[in-house]
């Protein structure tokens, strides 16, 4: 009887968020649970929510309050990131296991709880545990308050497209047989939209998501890269895409024919039905420019059909970029400005507390087991960070001493020419560390691409905060030339950026969210292999600035 009252609350709800009404609390039931699938002609159990794969899409409006009871029917241990969501003094319900939580066990169930504030736009949600994003993953979309408009043509129709990977063989398997050897995980084996691959010559019987569309009208698509490891351009034929907003904020629209997008982060697209007929070749596909680093370089592929155009007329076709299209995808970030107005203000910090230098890439470490004697290890400033027993944020609030030290380092222990030559010693320190700050200090971090083993795109995710991306640019950070062509007005305001390969990217952030805050690769293969850390933030003044205690259900380790 609970179930069913939970599920009429969760029907009436959604009913007034589509219709205009108000619902300050939203409900949601998440069954993790394994799943019979076929895809590319071939059979596996999957790990899904509610038997999905992409899961639910969530729908709230700015200011409700989420209840999300997850329950874990599966064998491996389960927990949930709300991707964007700042969760004010909540970490509780941030989800990356062994951060802020332990993990949900086999059995087991936890009430995620969190107020969305100041927030409106399109995130996402994914498992924060093992590979298990790789098909535990959906779409969660704020709406604005109740009578505010968004700051652009109001679009007809609005469509959640997911993008992700699909391997035939089981992820875990995958990531497991890759820390055994020391080298690196196989490839995924397509692409998806919205679960679909899209034709595939060695599977005939695939097929890709149809985007049905009337002639003239204007949709807005809210596209979210869900993929484990692949940046991905998007592109839709004949049609020009503008673009309005980028991880849940505005941005001044501009035009354009392809979308940058990478594991992480989210792009709302309009998209003007102004052919009048015909059906139009959708794709997304691989972006990496370090050839010596493998992809899943197929191109997955959905339809545009106009209503009333046969099903069996032709296609027309798109080209993707080439992979290695550096100039398409430095011109897409070059156009992303935030919109600054007056009712949405570009918060940039001018004067910051602590500079800091974050060295992000890969090493190579000693693993007598391993092929050749050595494993593929990644690294913050040279500290491969080592995944605790106890949540650090547990740690930090009840003060459980010899989880972690506050000893991360604010720059590279060594100083050595990042996007040049490598250092003759390639091995990194193993560490729990974190880098604390107080309540309120203004932060800048240079996320600073090195080349050992190779340079490669590093698209980093911070939790907890919003960024502004102040500057970018290829070859070593130089504080002194570089810092004078900062943008500090109007920069593109994010929670995931992309790292350029050989070069840098500097972010901007006021740590005004007590707690504790993972910031890590949202390359999944790069996570694993410990390019991650964590931001401590301390209590400020008084209950309001800061962390709520736990909730009674939290899970324990």
């Amino acid at each position: 009887m609970d179930s069913l009252v939970r599920v009429l609350i969760l029907v009436l709800c959604l009913f007034q968020v589509i219709n205009n009404v108000e619902c300050r609390v939203r409900r949601y039931n998440f069954n993790v649970v394994m799943k019979n699938t076929t895809r590319l002609c071939s059979s596996k159990q999957i790990v899904t929510v509610n038997g999905k794969s992409p899961g639910p899409t969530i729908y709230a409006r700015e200011d409700d309050t989420v209840l999300i009871n997850v329950v874990n029917h599966v064998k491996y241990n389960v927990s949930i990131h709300w991707h964007g969501i700042r969760q004010l003094r909540t970490g509780w319900a941030d989800g990356p296991a062994y951060i802020t939580q332990c993990p949900i066990q086999p059995g087991q169930n936890y009430v995620y709880n969190f107020t969305i504030t100041g927030q409106r736009g399109t995130l996402l949600w994914h498992a924060h545990i093992l590979w298990l994003r790789a098909t535990v993953h959906g779409g969660l979309v704020i709406l604005p308050k109740l009578g505010v408009p968004y700051p652009f043509p109001k679009p007809d129709h609005e469509v959640v497209l997911v993008l992700a990977e699909w391997w035939k063989s089981d992820t875990e398997a995958v990531i497991n047989e890759a820390l055994k050897s020391g080298l690196a995980p196989n490839v995924s084996d397509a692409h998806t939209i919205n679960g679909h691959p899209g034709p595939v010559s060695n599977c005939p019987s695939t097929v890709g998501f149809n985007l049905n569309v009337s002639p003239g009208k204007t949709y807005m698509l809210r596209l979210i890269n869900a993929a484990l490891n692949e940046e991905l351009f998007f592109k839709i034929a004949g049609h020009k895409l503008t673009v309005v907003e980028v991880d849940a904020t505005y941005v001044k629209p501009f035009k354009t024919d392809t979308i940058l997008i990478v594991p992480g982060q989210t792009t709302n697209i309009l998209v003007t039905a102004d052919k009048g007929a015909g059906k139009y070749m959708v794709a997304a596909s691989p972006f990496m420019d370090t050839p010596t680093v493998a992809v899943d370089n197929l191109t997955v592929t959905a339809t545009l059909h106009y209503t009333g155009t046969l099903s069996n007329s032709p296609t027309s076709f798109t080209n993707p970029p080439p992979q290695n299209a550096t100039p398409i995808a430095n011109n897409f970030i070059s156009a992303l400005r935030s919109l600054n107005s007056k009712q949405y203000p570009a918060k940039v910090p001018q004067n910051v507390d602590h500079s800091l230098l974050f060295a992000v890439g890969l090493g190579v470490n000693s693993c007598p087991s391993c092929n050749n004697g050595s494993r593929v290890v990644a690294s913050v400033n040279n500290v491969t960070f080592v995944m605790p027993t106890v949540s650090l944020l547990q740690a930090h609030f009840f003060n459980v001493k010899g989880v972690f030290t506050t000893d991360f380092p604010g720059n590279p222990p060594v100083a050595f020419n990042y996007t040049g030559n490598p250092p003759k010693n390639l091995a990194t320190n193993k560490g729990t560390k974190v880098y604390k700050v107080s309540y309120n200090d203004t932060i800048q971090v240079v996320l600073q691409d090195t080349g050992i083993i190779a340079p490669e795109n590093h698209p980093v995710h911070l939790h907890g905060f919003n960024f502004f991306a102040v500057g970018r640019g290829l070859g070593n950070f130089n504080p002194k030339i570089d810092t004078k062509n900062f943008n500090l007005v109007d920069p593109v305001e994010r929670n995931t950026i992309g790292v350029p390969s050989g070069g840098w990217v500097a972010i901007r952030f006021r740590a005004d969210n007590p707690g504790v805050w993972f910031m890590h690769c949202h390359l999944e293969v790069h996570t694993t292999w410990g390019l991650k850390m964590a931001f401590l933030v301390d209590n400020g003044k008084g209950p309001s600035q800061s962390i709520l205690p736990p909730p009674k259900d939290l899970p324990k380790c």
